[in-house]
């Protein structure tokens, strides 16, 4: 899982700071909105020619590390 999560960059000139895949312009919002819009993963390749499937991977490991968290106890 930490060789995908390599593949998420985040520059401070490049997307306003925000996570992107591998340098380039393309957000891992963007492959999790498409994925949520109901694309699947061959067709977002197919649309992003670019794109690896580990890009793809990646985009759903970073979000999930992302939404980790302690719940307080009630």
């Amino acid at each position: 899982m930490e060789q995908l999560l390599e593949r998420i960059t985040m520059e401070p000139g490049k997307c306003g700071g925000k996570p992107c895949i591998r340098g380039m312009r393309i957000r891992v919002m963007d492959v999790l909105d498409m994925m949520a819009a109901g694309m699947s993963e061959d067709e977002i390749l197919a649309d992003f020619p670019y794109l690896e499937r580990d890009d793809i991977k990646a985009s759903l490991v970073f979000a999930s590390r992302r939404m980790e968290f302690t719940r307080a106890a009630v």
